[in-house]
Parts: structure tokens; C-alpha cells; sequence
């Protein structure tokens, strides 16, 4: 099968043929050039937030991830119409990577118990039709789904459990105010030395794009950081580019490798990469977000990781930012959360993962 071509099956009527919905409610993919579905669904993702954490912070541009047509290849979508034609639910799959298929489920939370839990039951059955088809195409015997909740999200707990899910991490959603003065962090967040390594931005070519040599530095540091960490699944190159720069925080210019001598007559090698986002804000100033940080097991305890930290700290201070998020495994022995702690980060809400194994039949 090419890159290029989708591993879901796009028509959900082929994967949940009696849905067990009430009469006149109907399950189909939304049309993503509909400006009345966008906003229903950023109205659902918005709700779906504020009933689990307590605030909305998603707009129209995270539903544009899931369900445009520039994310067909790896994703694929599905809701739930009520009679009048109302979307009521709405699911999305995510091709990950091998063995690895993310899913968002969410149920309009107008809705009674009963009536939701059918919804939910729905997109249930959706997910793992996907699970099943994605997992044949790329040759597997078992095909994980992977999706998320907010800890305090009973509802969802609930529906999730029911539906053969086990809840499996647990993850510390950590933010850290940024001060102006804090540019001054660093010497430059393009260039700066310390006596053990080398932090800068990735090299950019003269049309603008990255150089391709730095991005695979990003992508070999990533692969080799988190090898032995919950949940690791290995992604190929171009699966990983094209998923971070559907992120609608990406910015190249918020790509960093850390560089050091290792003593093996190869010079300053890549050892550390920290990928940071844009965390738009539309009442106040933007945030930065570090969506991954990494460093290889043999370059650590030479303040790779605190030196990345600084780096992005002062990058956002430069760019009139107030903060900088994280996410931590709060189950990790690696005692990363320490070092956060450390430079002021604290915990602002806490999600955790779910997940189903599904056999795929051969």
C-alpha cells in the first residue's frame, strides 16, 4: 500500500451496519468544507472540555486537524445525527504508527445517560472496525486504540470502561509563567554554548525550509529517547513530519537540537531535541508548548534537557509569551517531572490513557 493512501475504510455504513441509534438518527462522515459542521463539532470539543477540566481552550483549528481533507491519509472521521440533524457525537481515528491508533471520542453532554451511552457505544463500534482495518493493512495481529479522558471525567470513564477500555496512564498537564526578562535566559535561541553542549535551532536552507539532515537529527534523538518509554511505538520519518506539522501550533523556527562531543572521533553529535509549539490564546497573550523533548540516554546528566528547557523559555519571553506548557507521565521513573518542578512548572489538570487491544483477523 502507498504512503499516500488511507488505511481506514471511509464509509462507516461497511464497519457499523445496525447502530443501535433511535429511529431517524443516522451515522455518516461529516462534509469538513461545512462551516455549520466545523462549528458544531468545535461547539461539542469545547463542551467536552469544560465538563472535564473546567475550561475550553480548543477552536475551529483542532477540529481542522481531525477531519480536513489534508489529514485523509492518516485520519479518518465519523458522527452521529440525530432526527432533526443535529450532530449529537462525533468520533476520529488516527493512524499513528504501527500498532498504534489514536481516537477521539466524544458525546454531546445535552444528552441523557442513556441516549449517550448508545452514542458512545456507536463510535465504539466504529473505532474498532478501524482498528481492525488499519491493523490488516499494515500486517498485525493486534491493533491498539489509544485514547484519552480527563481524570475527573466520570462520564467518560464509565462509558470507556464499559466498552472493554482499561485505563492505563496517567499524565500531568503542567504550565510555567514566563516573565520578559526571561529572554535573557540564554545568550540566543538560535546559537548558544555551554562548556558540555551546543543548543540551536535547526538549520534552515535558503528557500526557508528546514534542512532535511537536521530533521532526521530531531526524528533518530526522539526515536532513540523514548525507546524504553510507556507506549512507545516506532514511526517512520515521514509519518512523523507529516503528523507534527498538521499541528496548527507548528512553526519550524520552534525546532531545537542539542549537540555534544561524545569523545568517539564523530565530533558534536545530536543528542537532545526539543519540539515546541504555539499555544494561541484569544483572550491574552499566546504560549509556547513543548510538544516533545528528548535526549539520548548516553548524553544525560550533561544538562541537555535543563539547557532545551531554558531555550524555550526564553523564546517565548522574546516573543511576548507568558507561558510554557508541558505534559509529563506522572508513572515515569525517569524523574523528569523533577526537574519541572524544579524550574517552576506546576500541574493544571491531569488526563490519562485508555486503552483496547482489538485481533485483527488475518
Amino acid at each position: 500500500m502507498s504512503t499516500d493512501e488511507s488505511r481506514f475504510e471511509s464509509d462507516p455504513d461497511e464497519i457499523v451496519a445496525e447502530p443501535g441509534l433511535p429511529a431517524g438518527w443516522a451515522i455518516e462522515a461529516p462534509d469538513p468544507s461545512d462551516r455549520f459542521t466545523l462549528a458544531r463539532l468545535t461547539q461539542l470539543l469545547r463542551d467536552h472540555e469544560r465538563s472535564g477540566r473546567g475550561w475550553a481552550a480548543s477552536g475551529v483549528d483542532d477540529v481542522l486537524v481531525e477531519v480536513s481533507e489534508a489529514g485523509l491519509r492518516t485520519r479518518e472521521n465519523v458522527v452521529v445525527r440525530d432526527r432533526s440533524g443535529e450532530i449529537q457525537a462525533w468520533g476520529s481515528v488516527h493512524d499513528r504508527a504501527g500498532g498504534r491508533m489514536l481516537f477521539v471520542h466524544i458525546v454531546s453532554r445535552q444528552l441523557p445517560e442513556g441516549l449517550g451511552r448508545s452514542c458512545s457505544d456507536v463510535l465504539v463500534e466504529w473505532a474498532v472496525g478501524q482498528a481492525q482495518a488499519v491493523g490488516s493493512a499494515r500486517g498485525l495481529g493486534v491493533q491498539q486504540i489509544d485514547t484519552g479522558a480527563f481524570a475527573d471525567d466520570d462520564r467518560q470513564h464509565r462509558w470507556l470502561a464499559a466498552a472493554g477500555f482499561t485505563q492505563v496512564r496517567t499524565w500531568w498537564q503542567m504550565s510555567r509563567p514566563v516573565t520578559p526578562d526571561e529572554a535573557e535566559l540564554v545568550p540566543s535561541t538560535e546559537l548558544w554554548e555551554t562548556d558540555k553542549a551546543r543548543f540551536r535551532t535547526v538549520r534552515r536552507a535558503g528557500d526557508g525550509m528546514p534542512d532535511e539532515d537536521d530533521l532526521r537529527g530531531v526524528h533518530e534523538v526522539l526515536e532513540g529517547a523514548f525507546v524504553d518509554h510507556f507506549n512507545s511505538w516506532e514511526e517512520t520519518f515521514d509519518e512523523f513530519l507529516h503528523r507534527l506539522r498538521e499541528d496548527p501550533g507548528h512553526r519550524w523556527d520552534h525546532w531545537w537540537l542539542a549537540e555534544v562531543d561524545l569523545g568517539d572521533g564523530n565530533g558534536a553529535s545530536p543528542v537532545g531535541a526539543l519540539i515546541g509549539t504555539v499555544s494561541e490564546s484569544s483572550g491574552g497573550p499566546d504560549g509556547s508548548y513543548v510538544s516533545y523533548l528528548g535526549v539520548l540516554e548516553t548524553a544525560r546528566g550533561r544538562g541537555v534537557a535543563m539547557g532545551l528547557l531554558h531555550t524555550i523559555i526564553a523564546d517565548a519571553a522574546s516573543r511576548d509569551r507568558d507561558r510554557v506548557g508541558l505534559e509529563v507521565d506522572a508513572d515515569s521513573s525517569t524523574g523528569a517531572d523533577g526537574l519541572y518542578v524544579a524550574m517552576g512548572w506546576k500541574t493544571k489538570y491531569v488526563t490519562q490513557s485508555w486503552h483496547r487491544d482489538v485481533p485483527v483477523e488475518a
